[in-house]
């Protein structure tokens, strides 16, 4: 650089700078676009071959828009069309305004002369288009007096603003001058030191150091610095030496401080970066390189997305800031650290919790629902009309807290499958937890998250799953919960099942309330007595008995039966079974409440069905093997006589179901025998099991429903013990102590020894038993069967076969009434018994049993033991006639 003054000429043509200014001394490289800036170029220098000198204006980005492109040193150019097409021309005039709605150009007063160091001139292909790329290095500062159009370009009368050699050699005399040069040298020798440890190319820099006069200096150094536009405007502005050096010094100074300040932070944190830390850092610059390269596939970031996903959850206010927590926890985690997946999987837990999400109920239709129930389900009216009570309510009031449903009755009723309808009917999604077997109070509330492997509870597990927060949610076998170390899962659910708990249900490894009142529970079980008395007060039990014979032979015909040839690919065509062959099957093969081994023997006969279907189908493939299937039919149709007719196989039709059975299977029992085998059950069986004294017929219920249970007393040489067999619990023990004592206290009136004073035990011992001793029994309501039992082993008289009994009795002789009445007046009637003994308290249990059931048996009220006995035996009770019990 030339340390003597440029010649400046009294006129200069104008290039604008946008948001960019040209210190005397900086070196720049643009790229010229706009016509205006192309015209310029072309006249003032391409044209000339001394180059001339031109002016270089800045202009705010506001003000007017870019004429070319500012390049740094040694970067390769960049198209410069958008900046020049983004403002107003160089050819606007600063007092006329441009058409098109463009702002007027409002010119700095101070510019920097600049001569041309580099020009290349381009043709862009295939609009024809002349850019230049020039070089341009900054001289001198001048001002503008006035600016003036030149063509396309402007033209501005300029004055110079840097002092004459004389002055400069005056001024450098100045002790304040040559201070604040001192200070800068020093400023930036510290500076290019500090540089020289990262850079090898700052020894050039020190050479300017000694070579360049500091006036220009400071105008060098300053230019190569990322600084604001104002701050260069600024020292532009500053023609005198001393300001333009104060504000160099403080300018190099700040720069230094910040490369400084970088290194140190750098120094510290690579000091306390672990090894799993270097390991992330690395990662993320991975991260970073992928990105520049195109090669992330991942859209966003992992946290990012989780994080829009828990604000579109809809989480109330408290929870959003407990979840907010956790989010800034894992951000400040690494993904090696052992929290860090735990952490996440459970926000992405709250993010999946539908918190508002529900499931549209539509205008409910009593008469629709009434009329899905009677297609579901056959009979079970009492159940049907409360549900449609229920769905009335819930269409009345959509808000109401209604109770909790719980169905009980035998395997195979239809308890779940009537849950399912509920949900059907209200449009509501359907979920079943199953709680047969679970122990563990975890299952219900869930782990703390501190445990490794810690999961939520079945509940908040299935509306993750279900994905709507009023689903119909069906609590199975709630009957079969236990209790042991572990916790009591029973009592879990009484928070659950309470509407004015549920609100707020706790789950532990959530840790955050979740409301489950939009919930409709249903609850199912096949006995009350395991439900702990607190849960079984939150529930309305509804009670499902067991199916009659003819309930079963509907359900057969209408559900079983198509359901079963559906399954096994038959239809009608292939096997019809007869109304008779079903009664049959539930007479002698099927005696249970429900009908689950009723469809078990249906589905043994389809099997039997669908392997000889399968073998007539084998044949007719293998005879298309000597000529097409379609001729060995025609033949056929032909030899019979018939029409020959044509018939359309739909495309996608499996083909083993296109051949039609000329003869329909129909089961008749010959076949029955074949299937299902020798009948299980005859109607005989009673009147064999009490051919001899000290036998009689009681009636239980159990988990499957009723059931009839014989009683066999004997007597042997002893000592006058009483043993008891058949898996027996405490109760009925005792009912068998009682029933022995009562007999024994009553045995002269009975005419079971001459006086009251004899023993009857003497000299030997009493057995009584209960067969099928691998079931256990338990319960009171054999009392009155085992009175009946011991009279007729001392009387030596039989108990009527067609006579069955249940009922607990005292130790006075009164007979109390029992429950589940229905299920054993069913039992009794299956098994072929006509007379049914009950106590006259159970009158009002017999409303619901079917009228069709009453009609064909003979019910026997009681009020004492008596009156039992009277029924019990051919003849009336063996009473003396002076007997006053």
């Amino acid at each position: 650089m030339a340390d003597s003054p440029v010649e400046l000429p009294g006129r200069l043509a104008i290039l604008p700078f946008r948001n960019k200014v040209l210190l005397p001394g900086a070196i720049v490289r643009i790229r010229c676009t706009n016509p205006s800036s192309v015209k310029l170029v072309e006249q003032e220098l391409w044209q000339k071959e001394e180059k001339g000198l031109i002016g270089v204006l800045p202009v705010r980005d506001s003000e007017a828009g870019a004429v070319g492109s500012l390049l740094s040193p040694g970067v390769g150019s960049d198209s410069g069309e958008g900046g020049s097409k983004a403002g107003g021309s160089a050819g606007e005039s600063s007092k006329q305004d441009t058409k098109n709605g463009k702002e007027p150009i409002h010119w700095h007063n101070k510019g920097v002369a600049a001569r041309a160091l580099h020009l290349s001139r381009g043709v862009e292909k295939p609009s024809g288009r002349v850019t230049y790329i020039v070089v341009l290095e900054g001289l001198c500062r001048f001002s503008v007096q006035d600016i003036s159009a030149r063509g396309s370009y402007h033209v501005a009368r300029v004055s110079r603003l840097d002092m004459t050699k004389t002055e400069l050699e005056q001024a450098e005399q100045d002790p304040d001058l040559i201070a604040l040069s001192r200070q800068f040298k020093a400023t930036a020798m510290e500076l290019i030191s500090v540089l020289e440890q990262k850079q090898k190319t700052v020894g050039r820099t020190k050479v300017l150091l000694d070579t360049v006069p500091v006036y220009r200096l400071a105008d060098i150094f300053v230019a190569s610095f990322e600084i604001s536009f104002e701050e260069q405007l600024s020292m532009l502005d500053s023609v005198d030496l001393k300001v333009r050096l104060s504000k160099a010094t403080e300018l190099v100074d700040r720069h230094l401080q910040s490369i400084l300040v970088a290194e140190k932070i750098t120094q510290k944190v690579e000091g306390q970066l672990s090894k799993s830390q270097k390991e992330f850092l690395l990662r993320q610059q991975m991260r970073a390189i992928k990105e520049e390269l195109g090669d992330n596939d991942d859209d966003e970031d992992d946290v990012v997305a989780l994080e829009r996903k828990m604000q579109n959850a809809g989480m109330p206010a408290n929870i959003w800031k407990h979840a907010q927590r956790e989010l800034r926890r894992l951000r400040k985690m690494q993904p090696q650290q052992p929290g860090y997946s735990s952490s996440r999987a459970y926000l992405e837990l709250l993010a999946d919790l539908p918190w508002q999400k529900v499931s549209e109920e539509r205008e409910l239709d009593l008469r629709a629902a009434k009329e899905s129930l009677d297609q579901d389900h056959y009979g079970l009216t009492k159940v049907k009309q409360r549900i449609i009570e229920y769905l009335a309510v819930r269409k009345l009031k959509p808000d109401a807290r209604g109770p909790v449903l719980c169905f009980v009755g035998p395997p195979g009723v239809g308890k779940t499958s009537l849950a399912s309808s509920i949900a059907k009917a209200l449009n509501r999604k359907f979920i079943r937890i199953s709680l047969g077997g679970v122990k563990d109070e975890a299952d219900i509330r869930g782990h703390r998250r501190t445990y490794i492997g810690s999961m939520p509870g079945r509940l908040i597990d299935g509306l993750k799953r279900v994905s709507v927060s009023n689903p119909v949610m069906l609590l199975d076998e709630i009957d079969k919960t236990g209790s042991d170390v572990r916790g009591d899962p029973a009592s879990a659910l009484l928070e659950v099942l309470d509407p004015e708990q549920n609100k707020t249900f706790n789950d532990h490894y959530l840790n955050v309330p979740f409301d489950l009142s939009k919930v409709i529970f249903v609850a199912t079980a096949n006995r009350m007595q395991p439900i702990p008395p607190p849960l079984l007060d939150r529930m309305e039990v509804i009670e499902l008995p067991g199916y009659t014979p003819e309930e079963k032979l509907k359900i057969a015909m209408k559900h079983l039966i198509p359901r079963v040839l559906e399954q096994h690919g038959l239809s009608s065509a292939y096997l019809q079974i007869p109304e008779d062959m079903v009664k049959l099957i539930i007479e002698r093969y099927t005696r249970e409440a429900g009908v689950r081994n009723l469809e078990r023997n249906l589905a043994a006969l389809a099997r039997a069905a669908a392997v000889k279907v399968a073998e007539q189908v084998n044949t007719l493939r293998l005879g298309k093997e000597i000529q097409p299937i379609t001729t060995t039919l025609l033949d056929s149709r032909l030899a019979d006589g018939g029409e020959v007719e044509m018939e359309v196989i739909p495309m996608g039709h499996d083909i083993s179901n296109t051949y039609e059975n000329p003869s329909p299977m129909i089961v008749d029992e010959a076949m029955l025998e074949k299937v299902l085998g020798p009948p299980r059950f005859d109607d005989i069986e009673a009147a064999d099991r009490v051919a001899s004294p000290g036998v009689s017929v009681g009636l239980v219920w159990t988990s499957v429903g009723g059931e009839v249970q014989f009683v066999e007393a004997t007597a042997m040489v002893g000592k006058g013990d009483l043993h008891l067999t058949g898996q027996l619990g405490d109760v009925i023990k005792e009912s068998a102590q009682l029933a022995l004592t009562w007999v024994r206290a009553r045995a002269a009136d009975l005419n079971l020894s001459p006086t009251s004073d004899i023993n009857l035990l003497e000299s030997r011992d009493i057995h009584i038993h209960f067969p099928a001793g691998a079931v256990p029994k338990d319960g009171p309501s054999a009392g009155v069967t085992l009175v009946t039992s011991l009279v007729s082993l001392f009387s030596n008289r039989k108990v009527r076969a067609d006579t069955a009994m249940t009922g607990e009795m005292t130790l006075r002789g009164l007979v109390l009434p029992v429950g589940g009445v229905k299920d054993k007046v069913l039992a009794a009637h299956r098994y072929g018994i006509k007379r049914v003994i009950l106590p006259e308290r159970n009158l009002k249990d017999l409303a619901e049993v079917p009228s069709p059931i009453l009609s064909d048996m003979k019910i026997l009220l009681v009020k004492r033991i008596e009156e039992v006995l009277g029924h019990a035996f051919e003849g009336g009770c063996p009473l003396r006639s002076r007997s006053k019990l």
